[in-house]
């Protein structure tokens, strides 16, 4: 036979109603969780958007803190190379100035050089007014000298043809007496043996006549070249004298 279990409703109904307010209180406990799970999806979101923003932000500042960090270095590299640009300065101003120190120097030896030479050339060209001088009054001299002997030789000359006249005349005269002699002789003579005469040789007077004439000639040739030796000699005389003169007024 089977043992009859008695229920307790009572403390069944008891439980019920404990677990169901148990349960009521969890269904609020997880309708605030579900209200607090949304706020902090929400509070999520927010926060990653927040990230998102912050990281955007952050990226933007690296790169600028790149470009900063760029800016500087060519900041820095700028300043090493003016450093050395200064310093390059700096080297080529000493070494301009070194440079115009020695061209001063040298400029000074060039002036002190070009007033030695000028003076040495003004001494050379003194020296050379002085012999030019000394050479014009030789030659000169010379000259004088020359046109002295000339005029002596024209003298000479004059003197010759004045005596080369005298004899001329002298001899016209002769010849003149002579040819009148024997002109008398001839007019005295025959007609026949004159006529014979004049055929077999030819008259005395045309013999006389033609012999005077070449003495002339002679004479007056001999004359005719004194002359022109007489002309050549004052010629090259007065050549003389102008070029002395033209010399002088150069110097």
């Amino acid at each position: 036979m089977k043992k009859t279990t008695a229920i307790d409703l009572d403390k069944i109904i008891k439980d019920f109603m404990q677990l169901e307010h148990k349960i009521t209180e969890m269904k609020g406990g997880n309708a605030t969780l579900e209200i607090q799970l949304d706020e902090t999806r929400r509070l999520l979101k927010l926060a990653q958007n927040k990230e998102k923003q912050l990281t955007e932000e952050k990226d933007g500042l690296l790169e600028t803190v790149k470009d900063l960090q760029k800016t500087i270095q060519q900041q820095c590299d700028l300043r090493v190379e003016n450093e050395r640009l200064k310093d390059a300065a700096l080297q080529m101003k000493k070494e301009n100035e070194a440079q115009f120190e020695e061209s001063k120097a040298q400029l000074q030896m060039l002036t002190a050089e070009t007033r030695a030479l000028k003076h040495q050339h003004q001494r050379e060209l003194d020296d050379f007014a002085k012999e030019t001088q000394r050479k014009l009054e030789l030659k000169d001299t010379e000259i004088k000298l020359a046109l002295e002997k000339n005029e002596c030789a024209l003298e000479e000359m004059r003197k010759q043809m004045r005596e080369k006249e005298k004899e001329k005349q002298s001899q016209i005269i002769k010849l003149q007496m002579e040819f009148g002699a024997k002109l008398a002789r001839a007019q005295s003579m025959s007609v026949k043996s004159q006529t014979h005469r004049q055929a077999s040789c030819p008259l005395p007077q045309n013999i006389f006549k033609r012999k005077l004439q070449f003495i002339q000639e002679e004479k007056n040739k001999e004359i005719e070249a004194l002359h022109q030796r007489v002309r050549e000699l004052e010629q090259q005389s007065l050549h003389g004298l102008i070029d002395s003169r033209l010399k002088k007024r150069k110097i």
